[in-house]
């Protein structure tokens, strides 16, 4: 991965927070970073007070430091701002957020020099990943707890976890790698500090995950549609061209291909008749396509975010230094919180499709909770159970983090973004939504089963077919009496994350949106 003048991408961010890419700075890169190095060196010559080179930080701006003091007052912002608590951060989020660092410094608008860059990417290439904590940022001036307790790696200090996953002191791990911890000058202490990386690197790899399971709730709402006799009329294009939302077509479209072919749709006017499908069913495009449609949203937010050089003061091409508010996380804290909503909903439709095909009263024709022996058994009664738990959560998590503010640093930051808290709360979302489409995936093909026992003509689609084969293969164990049932439905949710359900469906569809 190499950065320079090219741009970073979010299959870049991704490469790095969750593989093993390794880091190099292009020359042109290195040469920006010297360049903006020099503009910080002469100023921090001459008498003016000047943000960050001279001056203290926060509400102690008006504090001028001595030219002997300032390597100490770098040394000083980190290990003073490296304050959090509580549990420790993914591997792949402190990865996410070191890279995104790493490219902002490589921007050369920070005024580190090309030794403090250069060290950051060997660490990231060593596989040392600084301990940081779950509490600390108030996402303005940008992360900065989860930040610093990275960049007191950066000096050998802290602790880190070595490629082999054991904590240890960071100056043991880095005199393993053969890296000299860095003596920090003028600025770069704050320039290490003043971003929304940990937020963005959050933002980028929740979009990857929905994007996989919002085609995963396609599939899954498909074979509910199909599990109750439900009528694919309502997925034809020409329904979805007189609304013209892009993300309700492609979700509509989604359906209809697995959809094609089956034996089990259109039974709607057969014994029960039907005029029309219950909500849940006949507007699950407008539903996932809405969420599709704010994932695009966000994405765009997030490309604009690749695209910025956040720091405080920044160094202008023109050789200006100057004091800035682009630290200020709300365009990525606002997005963050929709995204939860999203997911709160998405999940929210899933889990009333699986109610409906456990209710005899609504299932046509499924025995209660598609148990084997109803009251002997009680098939699927307690999954559904969880999975309103799950719901009832995202739903706790889909209150937005960014309107709540906290004045900070004696009221010199009087408003804050909470973007940090807004992506935690929101990588718990999307692990929650991944459970509850694998409850309705266990339920849905459960109910297909039954249907095809049930009479001949009863044929799943060739989609179905195979998503089913595949889950059987996965551990996701079909009808039968009542066994231990947390197996299943963890085997079901490793089908739907690991990107095996959309796979099993694509081999007859070919590619889904």
């Amino acid at each position: 991965m190499v950065l320079g003048s090219s741009g970073t991408s979010a299959d870049d961010v991704l490469a790095v927070a969750r593989g093993a890419a390794r880091v190099e700075l292009a020359p042109e890169a290195l040469a920006e970073i010297a360049a903006s190095r020099a503009v910080v060196d002469a100023l921090a010559a001459k008498p003016e007070p000047v943000y960050g080179v001279s001056t203290g930080f926060g509400a102690l701006a008006v504090m001028h430091i001595s030219p002997e003091l300032r390597a100490q007052l770098q040394r000083s912002i980190v290990r003073s701002h490296a304050a959090g608590m509580g549990p420790r951060v993914e591997r792949e989020v402190v990865r996410a957020l070191m890279f995104l660092r790493l490219k902002t410094l490589a921007s050369g608008r920070t005024g580190v020099r090309p030794l403090v860059a250069e060290t950051m990417a060997a660490i990231l290439n060593a596989g040392i990943t600084p301990v940081v904590h779950e509490y600390g940022s108030l996402g303005c001036s940008g992360d900065l707890a989860p930040l610093s307790h990275c960049a007191l790696t950066l000096m050998g200090e802290g602790e880190a976890e070595g490629p082999d996953g054991v904590v240890r002191p960071s100056a043991e791990l880095l005199a393993e790698a053969g890296i000299a911890p860095v003596e920090l000058r003028e600025k770069e202490g704050l320039a290490l500090l003043n971003g929304t990386d940990g937020m963005l690197g959050m933002l980028l790899m929740a979009c990857a995950d929905l994007a996989g399971l919002y085609t995963a709730a396609d599939i899954t709402a498909a074979l509910s549609l199909e599990a109750l006799l439900g009528t694919d009329r309502v997925l034809a294009p020409e329904l979805h061209a007189i609304r013209p939302h892009p993300g309700q077509a492609a979700s509509a479209e989604n359906m209809r291909r697995v959809l094609a072919g089956s034996g089990l749709t259109g039974h709607h006017q057969d014994e029960a008749p039907r005029v029309q499908d219950a909500y849940s069913i006949r507007c699950a495009p407008q539903v996932a396509g809405a969420g599709r449609d704010t994932l695009a949203h966000a994405l765009l937010v997030a490309e604009r975010e690749l695209a910025a050089a956040v720091d405080n003061p920044v160094v202008l091409p023109d050789g200006r230094v100057e004091s800035n508010g682009n630290f200020h996380g709300a365009p990525v804290a606002y997005v963050l919180d929709f995204l939860a909503i999203a997911a709160a909903d998405l999940g929210s439709i899933a889990e009333r499709r699986t109610d409906r095909l456990l209710d005899k009263n609504r299932s046509h024709g499924l025995p209660p909770f598609l148990a084997d022996d109803p009251g002997v058994d009680s098939g699927l009664m307690i999954a559904q159970y969880t999975q309103a738990a799950l719901v009832g959560e995202n739903k706790r998590l889909a209150v937005p983090a960014s309107a709540d503010s906290i004045p900070s640093s004696a009221m010199q930051e009087d408003h804050v973004s909470m973007g940090w808290s807004a992506a935690r709360k929101l990588r718990q979302a999307v692990d929650n939504l991944g459970r509850v489409l694998a409850v309705e995936l266990v339920a849905a093909t459960r109910a297909i089963e039954l249907r095809e026992q049930s009479s001949p003509v009863l044929t799943a689609a060739p989609a179905t077919r195979a998503v089913v084969e595949a889950a059987r293969a996965a551990g996701v164990e079909g009808p039968g009496r009542d066994r231990f049932l947390a197996p299943d439905l963890a085997a079901a949710e490793r089908f739907v994350r690991s990107g095996a359900l959309v796979a099993a469906a694509e081999s007859v569809t070919g590619p889904l949106a």
